[in-house]
């Protein structure tokens, strides 16, 4: 077997590829879940396997799928490749008109939510982690809470789908996941850029960032998407309409980054009026067939591709008896810090929403968490706290998208 060490960058994405087009299959010709859920189930039994067969002395499917997954940086693959593509696909077939007459829980639970649970999450990690014998300081707890708060949208919108939620509630949980990750990174590079330097920043640099990088996001993502708009108009031929898509995507989220702005806002932006402007006024019949079927067999490819990959992450984990416990908790703490958001959201502004009765289920159930999560904890400093904030993460993430991704049809069903 060739060590993993030795391939190229074909040659692991030749190998990724491969193994989500087999476990899709396996899954639709089998087992019958969902696609990203089936694939996730799979390739995490796969490394179960491969962990089992470690301690039985073969060492060497586990050693390869470490040093595979060592050598495929799973932070820059999803943030600086996968997750501009993922956004706009999922914003292209969001409506703003659903999005403006929901704006007001959308918005609240996108900031002042994501915030909030940031703080509620790290105040409970920070008292209950000593207990079982991990010491974390705050500044861990409140990165914990920052990466693991948000509303992962390739997760909620791939589940939602099929999960027959009444379409207010699937708006809103739609439209807060598309911004509240932005969000959530924002805080999440504030809180490592403090960890890093030891430097508390005052309250206007806090607010001048997210305003910069925040504001500065969504400002660019409507100029591109503005741009984008008076190209397609002005052309009718489908091949080269989709490549302008593909191109203000990549080429966008790239000029975003280099410029210290939100990316995953801008995509969502741009996706927005791409998806509502662009397809009514700016695309014939036949193209906006092929842009739409071009964007959802990418987003398919894509979200198959990224859940494999947190499945086989398993492998990175080393859980002991107190870890299990608190990881456990941690599931716990989580759902609750988001049960405390929706029901103040819901509860302050229940006649504004005019959504329906127990919403909150739906809305708490419905905030799953994904690879976003993942990739964020794995770009804190090595060492003791990012072990235990990586295990923590993967709980809470495998949780979500199992049980609450699962489950949430039914759930939906209940409030109806």
């Amino acid at each position: 077997m060739v060590p993993a060490t030795s391939l190229t960058v074909l040659e692991i994405s030749a190998i990724f590829l491969s193994i989500t087009a087999l476990l899709s299959y396996v899954n639709h010709r089998f087992i019958g879940l969902p696609t990203t859920i089936g694939v996730m189930v799979i390739s995490m039994l796969l490394s179960i396997g491969a962990i089992f067969l470690g301690f039985l002395g073969f060492d060497e499917v586990i050693d390869y799928e470490v040093s595979l997954l060592d050598q495929l940086d799973f932070t820059e693959v999803l943030l600086d490749g996968m997750l501009s593509m993922l956004l706009f696909a999922g914003a292209l077939h969001v409506n703003v008109g659903d999005l403006k007459r929901y704006k007001l829980p959308i918005g609240i639970l996108a900031c002042v939510g994501t915030l909030l649970s940031t703080v509620i999450i790290a105040a409970a990690l920070y008292f209950v982690m000593p207990l079982l014998g991990f010491n974390l300081s705050f500044i861990w707890c409140l990165l914990f809470g920052s990466l693991i708060s948000p509303t992962d949208p390739i997760a909620v919108m791939g589940i939602l789908q099929s999960a027959g939620a009444p379409k207010s509630i699937e708006t809103v949980i739609a439209g807060e996941s598309l911004f509240n990750d932005g969000i959530g990174v924002v805080i999440f590079v504030l809180l490592l850029g403090i960890l890093s330097s030891g430097d508390i920043p005052t309250t206007y640099y806090v607010a001048h960032t997210l305003a910069v990088e925040a504001g500065g996001g969504i400002v660019f993502g409507l100029v591109l998407g503005g741009i984008l708009y008076y190209l397609l108009k002005s052309i009718d031929s489908y091949q080269e309409e989709v490549l302008l898509t593909l191109a203000g995507v990549i080429g966008g989220y790239a000029l975003a980054s280099h410029w210290h702005l939100s990316g995953p806002l801008a995509m969502v932006m741009m996706g927005l009026m791409v998806g509502n402007h662009g397809r009514s006024w700016a695309m014939s019949d036949k193209t906006r067939q092929y842009v739409d079927l071009f964007w959802e067999l990418i987003d398919e490819i894509l979200n198959a591709i990224l859940f494999v990959l947190i499945g086989l992450e398993v492998v990175m984990i080393a859980y002991s008896g107190n870890l299990f416990i608190a990881a456990g908790l941690t599931i716990i703490i989580a759902l609750l810090a988001r049960l405390m958001v929706v029901g103040i959201t819901t509860t302050t502004f229940g006649k504004q929403l005019e959504l329906p009765s127990g919403a909150w289920k739906v809305l708490t159930w419905g905030g799953l968490r994904g690879g976003i999560s993942v990739a964020l904890v794995l770009q804190l400093p090595d060492g003791t706290e990012r072990d235990i904030l990586l295990a923590l993460t993967y709980a809470v993430v495998v949780f979500s998208i199992l049980v609450q991704g699962l489950s949430i049809g039914k759930v939906a069903k209940s409030i109806r």
